[in-house]
């Protein structure tokens, strides 16, 4: 799948979670894409990097990526 997708799902996943407050939506826009997204997906997100994210998106990626 393509960076450019990967980043559309994302935004996509956080833009139905941000009636939660952006820092609950972030963690669990993270904790989504962890649970329902393969490790190939997960790497190629990783890889592509944070650009085109939203901000949810975005601190959800930072997430992913230190570990959190």
């Amino acid at each position: 799948m393509n960076a450019a997708r990967l980043t559309a799902m994302a935004n996509q996943i956080a833009a139905n979670l941000a009636a939660q407050g952006a820092e609950k939506a972030a963690r669990e826009t993270a904790e989504h894409i962890r649970s329902f997204w393969d490790p190939s997906m997960r790497a190629a997100f990783l890889k592509a990097g944070p650009e085109g994210l939203s901000a949810i998106a975005q601190a959800a990626f930072e997430q992913l990526n230190t570990g959190r």
